[in-house]
């Protein structure tokens, strides 16, 4: 009798327990939730890190870049920045979810990538940036960068690095309405002085609701623009390139699993 009244305080309570705010859900989580504006500052929640990468700040005469975490539920995170950034003509900050496992895998051995990203942007006035996804490969786990894949989602006012450009000063791509993941894209292909630079580019207006396999984007380059499958992929981040302006990027769902 006794067993079968605490069994049944146990079921009265389990409401309550299943019901538990998500900030506490948060709180046992261990997320930080918390404003951070510092030009290096690193969150990490479960598979991700956040990190404000104002790397370009120096540029500028004046500005900031502030971000934060929403919520983590599984492998899906959702997270916020802010910025505004005047003077200067080159990329300020590139604040992103980087993921931090499943990586130092050649290429060939990469099953899939898949990833899904809802995002929304509010600014004031014109901005230059994008929104994109920022992988980066080595010839060995680790190594030094060698190839850079740029998966642009939007392009406010933005260039790609380019090798050609047209006589108007627009960068040419080096393929046309390519086919992948569900959308068409234009490729580029240039370098930044440090490494190769593949620049997937929408061929019309911006993908705010993006879900798909990142890995079809890398056996296209090896397919068809040189870039070798033994080399590894050492990075894998999302966010937004921010040059001038100010705006808000909120991400209600994002996720990325490499298998």
């Amino acid at each position: 009798m006794f067993g079968f009244q605490k069994v049944s305080f146990f079921l009265l309570l389990l409401p309550f327990v299943i019901a538990a705010p998500a900030s506490e859900v948060e709180k046992r989580q261990g997320i930080d939730t918390s404003t951070h504006c510092g030009q290096w500052d690193v969150v990490t929640a479960g598979p991700y890190s956040l990190l404000l990468d104002q790397w370009g700040a120096s540029g500028a005469s004046s500005g900031s870049d502030c971000a934060n975490l929403i919520s983590l539920s599984g492998s899906t995170i959702a997270w916020k920045t802010s910025w505004t950034w005047v003077g200067g003509n080159g990329v300020k900050s590139y604040t992103n979810m980087q993921l931090n496992q499943g990586l130092n895998k050649q290429l060939s051995a990469i099953g899939s990538m898949f990833s899904t990203w809802r995002w929304s942007q509010s600014t004031s006035g014109t901005i230059v940036a994008n929104v994109a996804y920022d992988l980066f490969t080595s010839s060995s786990p680790g190594g030094s960068n060698v190839n850079e894949i740029m998966i642009w989602l939007a392009n406010f006012n933005a260039g790609p690095i380019s090798f050609v450009y047209n006589s108007d000063g627009t960068p040419r791509p080096v393929a046309s309405n390519v086919s992948l993941a569900s959308h068409s894209w234009n490729v580029y292909s240039g370098s930044n002085g440090a490494n190769n630079v593949y620049t997937f580019i929408p061929t019309s207006g911006s993908i705010t609701s993006f879900s798909g396999d990142l890995n079809l984007f890398l056996k296209y380059l090896t397919a068809n623009q040189g870039v070798s499958s033994s080399q590894y992929l050492k990075t894998a981040q999302a966010g937004t390139e921010a040059t001038s302006g100010t705006a808000t990027l909120t991400t209600s769902a994002y996720s990325l699993v490499i298998s």
